[in-house]
């Protein structure tokens, strides 16, 4: 088994709805155990061209017996469930009903098409640092350290604690 960190988030059609569906779609994947979930934020969009909702962000950690790919193959198949659209010709930061990303595996180190781990950007960014750091204090991105200290170089980027939606 090895520990994966997974970035949830939505702003469309009852983001605390789709994050609390994700969750429960994430515990039925085979050889698969939620150790932990952080509480909700709300974040600004980051890296928009246009004005878009506000982001409901939090982050799973679980115990999994599958390989890399196959948890993103299914974290797609979550997202497709749940009504996300990707379409390669329109905006690449549109609103969507939930993003699944698969933030660390282990401590491994993964570039292959259409899959980058740890993922590029989440040091960067409030929404996947805040909750991380709730969730797993400990958590370090390969390369760069404990997320949490990470946490300093986005104090500017707007983040609030939500509430989190229980019931589907």
């Amino acid at each position: 088994m090895t520990q994966a960190i997974v970035g949830l988030g939505s702003n469309l059609a009852h983001p605390r709805r789709q994050l609390a569906r994700a969750v429960r779609a994430l515990a039925r994947l085979p050889r698969t155990r939620i150790v932990a979930v952080s509480p909700n934020y709300v974040s600004a969009p980051v890296g928009t061209t246009g004005p878009q909702p506000d982001y409901v962000n939090a982050v799973a950690i679980v115990d999994t017996g599958l390989a890399p790919r196959a948890l993103l193959a299914r974290l797609l198949a979550i997202e497709r469930r749940q009504r996300r659209r990707r379409d390669p010709s329109g905006p690449p930061k549109a609103s969507r009903t939930l993003d699944l990303d698969l933030l660390l595996f282990g401590r491994r180190r993964l570039h292959v098409p259409g899959l980058v781990i740890p993922h590029p950007r989440m040091h960067e960014r409030a929404f996947v640092l805040r909750p991380l750091a709730d969730a797993a204090p400990a958590a370090t991105i390969p390369g760069r350290g404990l997320a949490r200290r990470a946490l300093a170089q986005v104090k500017h980027q707007r983040i609030a604690r939500t509430r989190t939606h229980a019931q589907a």
